[in-house]
């Protein structure tokens, strides 16, 4: 019996000696030491196994809410984003119509320029063909005035005077 002893002795010495200093005492379950690296190393070593899975299950419900929460947000931020990649296209969609209008319209509003210029010079052109049409015109009535006895008399230069004289002339000399 003495020999059990000394070998019980021995056992627990070399086992205190190796680092198994963490017996369970007779009735109490094993316990992990902090330097284990196990879940349970935060908690405090009078827990037990249903404490740990009660809070275990705690912790996943959480989670679990947190994912789904996540989750929706998720799909909430897709559907925006959704949306205004549609709105983009949408309103670049009405910028290139835009553009390509203005496009047209700037070019419209240039060949106007254009024809307006070309206008103007017809116009003056023909300003110029009326001036030298009226004043044949006077000529040939001064002439037809002349023959028909007329007098006319020349204050200017510019036979515009002329005219008036000779168009009262023709109104006092009589008819045939």
């Amino acid at each position: 019996m003495r020999t059990k002893i000394t070998i019980m002795i021995a056992t627990a010495f070399l086992l205190a000696f190796a680092g198994c200093d963490n017996m369970p005492a007779i009735g109490q379950g094993w316990q992990p030491s902090p330097s284990t690296g196990s879940a349970n190393a935060i908690e405090s070593p009078k827990t037990t196994a249903v404490d740990s899975a009660i809070e275990l299950s705690d912790r996943y419900a959480k989670l679990s809410d947190e994912a789904s929460a996540m989750r929706l947000q998720n799909q909430n931020l897709e559907a925006e984003n959704q949306r205004l990649k549609a709105d983009l296209k949408v309103a670049q969609d009405r910028l290139e119509k835009a553009q390509k209008e203005l496009n047209e319209v700037n070019d419209l509003l240039v060949a106007m320029r254009v024809e307006l210029n070309n206008w103007k010079t017809d116009v003056l052109g023909f300003r110029g063909e009326m001036r030298e049409a009226e004043k044949a015109q006077l000529e040939a009535l001064v002439k037809i005035l002349k023959m028909l006895g007329a007098e006319i008399k020349t204050d200017s230069p510019d036979n515009s005077e002329p005219t008036k004289t000779a168009q009262a002339a023709s109104a006092s000399v009589p008819e045939k």
